[in-house]
């Protein structure tokens, strides 16, 4: 099975302008992602999806590999699904790897790719439990349920499952709740099929691009894991990753 790793990075971020070139202790964050998943097992090879100039020139200068795609993308999947076609090979998974997370571990990705080894997994992502209620509760942190079988069953900014008998300050005594980890993989033919699907309700109301997948009809198949990511989507974020 050949593994494409993708990592989609755009210049014009609204709350953060510029943030694959910011500098965490002498690398660029664009450099720490693509060595951090250069590293995984299971991916055959990695490259920068991007549309801009800047980004690709640190890219070539560390010597990672860059494609060039559409200024248009609405999302980093639909980058990814450009790219596949610009990246020579015959790539039957692609994974698309968060440019903002420095310190992706390669352990995560291999998780990723590997439940791909099950002939019926279209898409996979990853969760991880959750241990505080501000993580419960915080709208800026996805939660997930799933379905017996691993499948994610609805992804939302609310605290899922509500619990109707307990207060709120000990839901996590009393159910377990899963934090969604925004790591993608997709088979290649239903990457290029999830693109061309409008808009849906549910991601129009909660600002999720996988509501629409589900909504579709599509199967997101989860993973465990513990290891913990830390994402930059300001420059307040800086001062929280591992140093």
């Amino acid at each position: 099975m050949n593994i494409l790793g993708l990592i989609p990075a755009r210049y014009a971020s609204s709350r953060f302008p510029g943030k694959p070139l910011v500098d965490i202790a002498g690398k660029t964050m664009i450099r720490r992602v693509y060595e951090q998943a250069a590293q995984a097992k299971l991916l055959q090879r990695v490259a920068v999806a991007t549309d801009d100039e800047r980004i690709a020139g640190e890219v070539r200068r560390f010597g990672g590999e860059v494609v060039m795609t559409s200024d248009q993308h609405r999302s980093g999947t639909d980058r990814c699904a450009e790219a596949v076609k610009l990246v020579q090979g015959d790539w039957d998974v692609v994974i698309n790897i968060q440019g903002d997370e420095p310190f992706i571990q390669p352990e995560q990705i291999d998780l990723l790719c590997a439940l791909f080894s099950e002939d019926g997994t279209q898409i996979g992502t990853l969760v991880k439990k959750a241990h505080r209620p501000e993580e419960v509760f915080n709208p800026n942190t996805i939660k997930v349920v799933l379905d017996g079988q691993g499948n994610g069953l609805y992804f939302s900014r609310a605290p899922i499952p509500f619990l109707r008998n307990f207060p709120g300050d000990t839901w996590l005594e009393h159910h377990l709740f899963y934090k969604h980890i925004g790591i993608y993989g997709y088979r290649a033919a239903v990457l290029q099929e999830l693109t061309k699907l409008p808009e849906g309700l549910l991601e129009k109301a909660e600002s999720l691009e996988q509501l629409r997948w589900l909504e579709n009809g599509y199967r997101i198949r989860t993973a465990f894991t513990e290891l913990e990511t830390v994402s930059v989507d300001t420059p307040e974020d800086l001062k929280r990753l591992p140093l």
